[in-house]
């Protein structure tokens, strides 16, 4: 048998989520892992960042528009840990072009964690 105990946070939950570009992958979740953020998900994803260079765009057929491959960042913390987490990022993804990223905050009802014995 496996006995599957689901509890509920009680803290203010918050989701981030950040939209980057792949070359600052390494350098936001190293200073994420350093300020102690280690539970996050990354994802590669089709979006309409502004390329940095050439040979990071692409042209989709299927939107008729110019792509790049970006990463999409989520985080799940604390709504106290909100600014660091933003700044973090901001900095850490900075390209020192316009548009190199965004990053979206949302509320979260409810959060369970699932632990198994």
């Amino acid at each position: 048998y496996i006995f599957v105990l689901v509890s509920r946070r009680t803290k203010n939950m918050i989701e981030i989520k950040a939209f980057i570009h792949q070359n600052t992958v390494a350098d936001v979740v190293h200073a994420l892992g350093k300020a102690g953020f280690k539970n996050l998900s990354l994802v590669d994803v089709k979006g309409t960042l502004k390329a940095l260079n050439n040979d990071e765009q692409q042209y989709s057929m299927d939107i008729a528009e110019k792509i790049i491959t970006e990463a999409k960042l989520e985080l799940i913390c604390e709504d106290t840990q909100q600014n660091e987490v933003v700044q973090i990022i901001q900095q850490s993804a900075y390209t020192g072009k316009p548009d190199a990223g965004w990053i979206a905050v949302s509320s979260i009802v409810d959060l369970y964690s699932i632990e198994g014995e």
